[in-house]
């Protein structure tokens, strides 16, 4: 049922939508094997998944976020690792105020660590990290 939908309020919609086509619900494995019209039975079985749905749903967005809090108490931090240290973001900056193209200056920018490191940012970072200061309109 959590493949349905997102919540239970949608569910219940899919379910009200199922009724009114004339469509039966039909569960193929487990204890409630059989077919369930959509005006009885049906009905209070496909509520009851909604709440169940729900119900899980909160409970995986808060063991989530409890994670996230220890995480971070344990000093880890999510998402992807900086490209730019701060003498890069520097550089690019004094080129930029030196009037140098941001295609040039990704050129001479090289990535000091992580899984690329050696190679150059692209310029859509370069044009982020320099939009951060105000030091660039986008599309510049």
């Amino acid at each position: 049922m959590k493949r349905l939908g997102r919540g239970a309020a949608e569910l219940l919609a899919i379910a009200e939508d199922l009724r009114r086509h004339d469509i039966e619900l039909e569960l193929l494995l487990g204890p409630l094997q059989g077919i369930y019209n959509p005006s009885g039975h049906g009905a209070a079985l496909f509520a009851f998944f909604a709440g169940m749905a729900e119900s899980e749903r909160e409970y995986i967005r808060e063991k989530s976020l409890e994670g996230q809090a220890s995480a971070r108490e344990r000093g880890r931090h999510g998402g992807r690792p900086k490209v730019f240290d701060d003498g890069m973001i520097a550089y690019a900056r004094s080129l930029r105020a030196r009037g140098v193209a941001v295609p040039d200056i990704a050129r001479k920018l090289v990535i000091p660590t992580g899984k690329n490191k050696g190679q150059h940012p692209s310029v859509a970072s370069v044009y982020r990290i320099l939009a951060d200061d105000g030091g660039v309109p986008a599309g510049t």
